[in-house]
């Protein structure tokens, strides 16, 4: 009588190693996946963060606006303390905004000139650190994937492409920025102006 040997035949072999690889495969594709979606979020929250970012912004931005005028780089008076873009290639929104804090005590204004273009599907923010005649200073990108910007102004609950100012009513009551943005769509928000009254 011969002794049986104890083990595993080839095919037992094969049929575990299929088995096995089967498993690794399934788990490479839900790590690969979870990680393709980990990127997605951090890229989905990022931009709903410089959305956010943007929109404190212009919140602070209008909310400090004040009704005085400045001058342009040759030397003429602006006609509104606030407008939006006149001609191709303007800026969309310009103001003139208060509550610059001047912690070292420099000899400058507490005012500042803000301006926000849009620039290649960006929207930029410059400042100026004079009100007259000065030029802005570099931009600050706050959003990029902009297609399109229109800004209005909202005077006694109508709105109206730009505003007159009166010296009863030196600031509109509000202003609405529309933007079409990649991934999201057309956004319109309304922003209250402070200052002026």
């Amino acid at each position: 009588m011969r002794a049986r040997r104890s083990g595993f035949t080839l095919v037992e072999v094969l049929v575990a190693l299929l088995i096995f690889a089967l498993i690794a495969a399934a788990g490479a594709t839900v790590l690969g996946l979870s990680i393709d979606n980990r990127f997605a979020v951090k890229a989905a929250t990022d931009r709903t963060a410089d959305f956010q970012r943007t929109r404190a912004l212009l919140q602070a931005d209008l909310g400090q606006a004040t009704a005085r005028r400045t001058r342009g780089a040759t030397g003429r008076p602006v006609q509104q303390p606030i407008s939006g873009a006149l001609a191709p290639g303007d800026p969309v929104l310009i103001l003139t905004r208060a509550g610059w804090s001047n912690p070292a005590g420099r000899a400058r204004p507490s005012l500042q000139r803000v301006e926000y273009r849009l620039v290649d599907g960006r929207l930029e923010r410059r400042v100026s650190g004079y009100l007259d005649g000065a030029r802005a200073g570099s931009p600050q990108v706050l959003y990029r994937g902009v297609r399109d910007l229109e800004v209005g102004f909202v005077q006694d609950g109508r709105d109206a492409p730009g505003f007159i100012t009166t010296a009863e009513r030196p600031l509109p009551d509000a202003v609405r920025v529309t933007m079409t943005l990649d991934g999201y769509g057309p956004v319109s928000q309304l922003f209250l102006v402070g200052g002026g009254r």
